[in-house]
């Protein structure tokens, strides 16, 4: 019944793509169900269209808008080749407007956190020099500005962009992260009825119809850090502590370096056990952990590896917390590469509910790099379902 359940999901999740794209591959309707996140490109938009200024009769833009993610682009607009900019964001889930006109750069951040996981109406419209967002209907933010050096009469075309900027980031008042996993729905824009184009580098991917907080990995892609960019050594005895939480298949997390790869696959186990593949290069071990609760501790001393202070690998001729310093790659999910090795792994199929290094919070938008169907924040709760 669960695969019923996944295939059923799958297919409704297909039909979805087909209403938002067009015969050509390259457009879709900004009336669909978009979701943001899936893409190799940071900076540049989702999608993206444009307009005659003097073809635009109304002054107003909404869309429903759903995320867990903290941070990141929504909706981009400007007039005069960039010359004059805006752009929606959220930062600590709290939206944030910055508007870039003639001599004047402006920041303003306010309103009720959206990164709740349900859907929110969002509108956004002019009032004269003032730039308006509402959510669910009310004002949440109100921004006006004024420059004597600006045209009081614009010509030319107007740009929006979803996902993304089409101005250089260096000129952001406050720099912020662009990755957003979230997904809109229902979009009018202005009054255009045009298609969209779309990042080159877009692969369509179905939005969850139910969300969980967390981080999804479907059974391919990984997400990799260098560690000297994560949290380090605090004391000689605790170590550096990795933690997992969540509901997981396959490969939790593997380590390399320059003649070094260490790797951390789950086995089918028993029903109430999961065993625990640990592997030096050639040599493996496997151990028995507790199904319950869903928590995986992997401690990393000075020259031992140790997972759930129950199973250890040492090796003296290592020094793994200058490793560390110096910059190994931490993968999530799998195994980086293309090599024979990272093709037999079994890549991580299931939700991270959380990632601690260190005991703090692991953002995946921040990798080094992360595969396209890895999904930073949010989990679909069938698949949760099904792994328990």
């Amino acid at each position: 019944m669960n695969y019923l359940k996944e295939a059923v999901i799958l297919l409704l999740g297909l039909y979805l793509i087909l209403l938002c794209r067009r015969v050509s591959g390259d457009q879709i309707s900004g009336k669909g169900v978009v979701n943001l996140a899936h893409r190799q490109t940071k900076w540049t938009p989702l999608m993206q269209t444009s307009a005659n200024l003097s073809d635009i009769t109304s002054i107003r833009s909404f869309f429903e808008f759903r995320t867990f993610d903290p941070e990141g682009a929504i909706f981009y607009g400007d007039t005069k080749e960039g010359q004059d900019w805006f752009v929606l964001s959220l930062r600590d889930g709290i939206p944030e407007m910055q508007i870039g006109k003639a001599d004047i750069l402006v920041s303003v951040k306010g309103g009720h956190k959206l990164n709740d996981g349900a859907w929110h109406l969002l509108e956004l419209r002019s009032e004269g020099k003032f730039v308006v967002l509402e959510v669910n209907n009310k004002a949440e933010l109100v921004v006006g500005l004024h420059s004597k050096l600006a045209e009081e009469e614009l010509t030319g075309k107007i740009r929006l962009a979803v996902g993304g900027m089409l101005v250089d980031k260096q000129m952001l008042f406050h720099p912020f992260q662009p990755e957003m996993d979230a997904c809109i729905r229902g979009g009018h824009w202005l009054n255009l009825s045009t298609p969209w184009d779309t990042d080159s580098t877009w692969e369509p991917r179905p939005c969850f119809s139910e969300i969980k907080r967390g981080s999804y990995f479907p059974g391919t892609g990984v997400a990799v850090f260098n560690t000297s960019d994560l949290p380090g050594l605090q004391t000689e005895e605790a170590g550096i502590t990795v933690e997992i939480f969540g509901s997981w298949t396959g490969t939790a997390l593997s380590l390399q370096s320059t003649g070094f790869q260490y790797i951390l696959e789950e086995l089918d186990g028993h029903k109430d056990l999961k065993e625990v593949q640990l592997g030096l290069k050639e040599g493996s071990e496997t151990v028995d952990l507790p199904r319950e609760p869903a928590t995986l501790t992997f401690t990393i001393l000075k020259h031992s590896l140790v997972v759930n202070s129950k199973s250890e690998l040492e090796t003296e001729s290592l020094d793994f917390f200058t490793m560390w310093k110096k910059g190994m790659l931490l993968t999530f999910g799998g195994m980086p590469g293309d090599s024979e090795a990272t093709k037999s792994t079994h890549h991580l199929r299931g939700c991270l509910e959380k990632i601690l290094v260190q005991g703090q919070v692991i953002d995946l938008d921040r990798a080094l790099y992360k595969h396209t169907a890895v999904s930073s924040h949010s989990c679909p709760t069938e698949a949760m379902n099904e792994l328990t």
